[in-house]
């Protein structure tokens, strides 16, 4: 293992030790108020971000941007061409930078707020950023490693992004396959049997990739589980209805965060711990998004927070 991945790897476990966990970030949900969570956060990590958050929107972006932060200063400690590996797996802080772009539904849109830094992490962000128009966007997409949404609406345009993220990770990092399949999973789920929107064909032939053809055709909900691969069909166990996909979405992440932790446990350095402290760390980071919109609401978590805590 050259030197290198070593040192990624364990600038990684050290990121890690240091965020707050699940025990932290029940501490914060129990608020009882947003401003003792944010001087609760303000002894984590994401303190960087947060110190000048004023309210629960700005609090959840600078986590957010803490972790992108952290994810760019590992990528600096990667042999050359390993900050690739990250590339994918920080896809979703470029699909946000997207929708600050978008118009809000029926014209509403507040101010835009600043876009994330991506450095080395980005796809084709620099390419995006300069289109005037969702046309444009479009264009832009498609001559990227994003490739073709199917569409120029706000909607197409997010589920082209979200879907080529799962099918790019897949490809491109392979011991977080089973975490895109199973992203991919309730993607499509989602859109097909609680929106009850046709998928576009770009979208359905990447999620084809990860889940078959069959269960992307799929007439009906329980025809969509019963054509499912085995290696994606965990996502819906005990799941019978769409209704119940949040209690997936929960599992997902559950799921991600103790492979991840494994990852992190195994005793050679390399690309596998890297990947384990980034999933860690993005799961971290989803949760104590959870705990300050608990803390917002008088320190009463969710039913979602009590499912993934």
């Amino acid at each position: 293992m050259s030197a290198g991945w070593v040192a990624g790897a364990v600038r990684a476990k050290a990121l890690v030790g240091r965020y707050p966990g699940a025990v932290g970030a029940r501490e914060i949900a129990r608020g009882p108020t947003l401003d003792d969570a944010l001087r609760h956060l303000a002894t984590t990590p994401y303190a960087r971000y947060a110190r000048t958050a004023a309210g629960l929107p700005q609090a959840q972006r600078a986590v957010a941007a803490t972790v992108l932060w952290h994810l760019r200063v590992l990528a600096g400690w990667l042999p050359p061409g390993g900050a690739r590996l990250l590339v994918p797996l920080a896809a979703g802080f470029e699909i946000a930078n997207v929708v600050a772009r978008l118009p809000a539904p029926e014209g509403r849109r507040a101010e835009a707020p600043e876009p994330y830094r991506l450095g080395a992490l980005e796809t084709a962000w620099r390419s995006l950023e300069r289109a005037g128009t969702p046309a444009e966007l479009r264009a832009a997409l498609t001559a990227s490693p994003w490739g073709d949404p199917g569409g120029d609406t706000p909607w197409a345009l997010l589920t082209g992004m979200r879907m080529a993220a799962a099918r790019r990770t897949a490809v491109a990092v392979p011991s977080a396959r089973r975490w895109a399949q199973g992203r991919a999973l309730l993607l499509a789920a989602r859109e097909l049997f609680v929106h009850h929107r046709s998928l576009p064909e770009p979208v359905r032939r990447d999620a084809a990739r990860l889940l078959g053809t069959r269960a992307p055709a799929a007439a009906s909900y329980q025809e969509f589980r019963e054509h499912l691969p085995s290696a994606a069909g965990w996502v819906l166990a005990d799941v019978d209805e769409p209704g119940e996909l949040w209690r997936a979405e929960a599992r997902w992440w559950r799921t991600v965060q103790s492979d991840g932790a494994a990852m992190l446990r195994e005793g050679r350095y390399g690309p596998r711990v890297v990947v384990g402290a980034v999933a860690v760390l993005t799961v971290d980071a989803w949760r104590v998004r959870a705990a300050l919109e608990s803390a917002a609401r008088s320190g009463r978590p969710g039913e979602a927070f009590d499912a993934l805590v």
